[in-house]
């Protein structure tokens, strides 16, 4: 069909599988955030080590959202005809560089890693995160992404 949405390759019955992956890793990138935050108020070297296990569960959860995103990138054209596909994309690839960077230092140079580069990079990637959710909003919402056509013809009567 010529005028259907682009299609989710990546589906269970349907539901396309990146929207439903990608909430695990923003909320463990955005949770080593607020326990970075946590860790400079109160110095407790707990938070430091939370933070390390939110990063790791977060980038495991990036990895198979990565998988189903990019299934669904390379199986459709028209997906990847789309700016914000690719701005998308590639905000998506940054943030994960920048939380694989993030928990290496944080092995590697333990806790003093933490302030203020491990709570810098967390912040950048936070921001990265809204920009590149934003974009994700815009190739479903504007673009009908993995919208089932029969949702399309719903709203056009």
């Amino acid at each position: 069909m010529h005028d259907s949405n682009p299609n989710s390759t990546a589906s269970v019955a349907g539901h396309p599988l990146h929207p439903m992956l990608i909430p695990f890793p923003i909320a463990f990138f955005v949770g080593a955030l607020v326990v970075d935050i946590v860790y400079r108020q109160s110095l407790d070297p707990f938070w430091p080590e939370a933070a390390a296990y939110l990063l790791g569960a977060g980038l495991a959860m990036a990895a198979l959202a990565a998988l189903a995103g990019l299934t669904d990138f390379l199986g459709d054209r028209r997906i990847r005809s789309l700016r914000a596909a690719w701005y998308h994309l590639i905000g998506n690839v940054t943030v994960v560089l920048i939380e694989a960077i993030n928990l290496w230092g944080r092995i590697e140079d333990g806790i003093s890693f933490v302030l203020p580069a491990g709570l810098g990079l967390s912040i950048v990637a936070t921001l990265m995160l809204l920009f590149n959710g934003w974009k994700g909003w815009e190739m479903v919402y504007r673009h009908r992404v993995g919208i089932a056509q029969e949702a399309k013809d719903l709203t056009s009567s």
